[in-house]
């Protein structure tokens, strides 16, 4: 089973910034509802594109100085990652084919 990794900001440029792999990370809180309805499609897709994509989580209440650089303002936030590099955001709850859609064309 390929599930998110959670992230902290002390490791958040070893697994995500510096990953040969695209990785797609949900910026969430345990206190968001839109969060938890996004969950549970974030995990179908780790196991979709496993081997192609890395996913991890970064609880955004734990870990603001990752959330404050990357200027995430309401969550959920999912940010892709390529080569160190943002190269798509979606922000708020979608269903899970327009977030397969964008993370495909994101690779």
């Amino acid at each position: 089973m390929a599930h998110p990794e959670p992230v902290t900001d002390g490791d958040f440029k070893e697994k995500v910034i510096d990953s040969s792999t695209p990785v797609l990370v949900d910026f969430w809180a345990d206190w968001c509802g839109p969060c938890k309805m996004v969950a549970p499609i974030v995990d179908e897709l780790a196991e979709e594109f496993d081997g192609k994509v890395k996913f991890a989580k970064v609880d955004v209440d734990t870990n603001p100085q990752t959330s404050l650089s990357f200027g995430i303002r309401s969550i959920p936030s999912l940010l892709v990652f390529k080569d160190g590099k943002v190269v798509d955001q979606v922000v708020g709850a979608v269903p899970k084919a327009v977030l397969k859609k964008r993370l495909e064309e994101a690779l």
